[in-house]
């Protein structure tokens, strides 16, 4: 018999996509948004997350549109206004009409982006690693949005997403390649941030005085050596959203939730427990 692959699971139809996402616990709702590497699906984001947080809450993690196993539609255009249509739509298919949000890198974009769109449909938020801000295209960021599938090619990019290179073994760089080279993933992947590189950072960035008028309380949290998004870029961020509280990792690089995975999840269930 074959063993269940976890990256899959219940299935949704959502803003006329059939999509695959993770559910867990019950309780307040959570969602979890997941970031936009190279064969991500929501499981690889967030499966140390979801067994610590669905002990309070209801834990939902969704491959968003283009990533995962959630449907592909021929000539889609991936940009902020269908990822954010694609996770509205989630929730309406829920019904959920509102949650918590958790939103990882280019998932913290969404997740910024969402809440001064609709307000309404979020009740507080973690930024983990955040996009949603202009800032100058890192080399890092430029390697993840540009990554041709290679065996090579996916060990030089963990390594920046990574701060203790021992957690980085053959099996770990063997699987997220193995992952970037399933039908259909790369394809889609490689057409959502093209060059210049430059203007995907702008598309997923929400304008600054929208972000002082949100009212929601937020969590911020960042990996001092990051080199995927600028710690600057959360200061920042705290510094607009007026009911905001970060915190900063040192020794952790872009991969908080691995890096330091027991204080993440311990902090985000702290904080949506409040």
């Amino acid at each position: 018999m074959s063993t269940p692959d976890p990256e899959i699971g219940k299935s949704v139809l959502a803003a006329g996509l059939k999509t695959n996402y993770l559910e867990a616990g019950s309780g307040p709702p959570l969602i979890l948004v997941h970031g936009s590497g190279a064969g991500v699906t929501a499981y690889a984001n967030w499966r140390l997350t979801i067994p610590v947080l669905a002990k309070k809450f209801r834990v939902i993690a969704p491959d968003l549109a283009g990533f995962g196993y959630t449907e592909r539609k021929p000539g889609a255009v991936y940009n902020l206004d269908l990822w954010l249509e694609h996770l509205v739509g989630f929730m309406d298919a829920l019904d959920i009409q509102q949650a918590g949000f958790v939103g990882n890198s280019f998932g913290g974009g969404l997740t910024l982006a969402l809440a001064a769109r609709h307000p309404e449909r979020l009740s507080r938020f973690v930024l983990m690693g955040s996009a949603g801000l202009e800032f100058e295209l890192t080399p890092g960021l430029d390697a993840a949005w540009g990554y041709e599938p290679s065996l090579e090619g996916m060990r030089q990019l963990v390594h920046l997403f990574a701060y203790n290179k021992a957690i980085i073994t053959d099996d770990l760089v063997r699987s997220r390649y193995e992952a970037s080279i399933r039908p259909g993933f790369q394809e889609t992947f490689s057409s959502m941030f093209p060059v210049p590189r430059q203007a995907g950072i702008k598309m997923l960035a929400t304008p600054e005085d929208a972000i002082r008028a949100l009212p929601h309380e937020v969590l911020v949290i960042h990996g001092r050596d990051d080199q995927i998004i600028p710690l600057a870029s959360s200061v920042r961020l705290h510094s607009l959203l007026q009911h905001s509280d970060l915190h900063v990792f040192g020794e952790c690089g872009h991969w908080t939730q691995i890096e330091r995975k027991d204080r993440f999840a311990s902090m985000v269930s702290d904080f949506f427990s409040r």
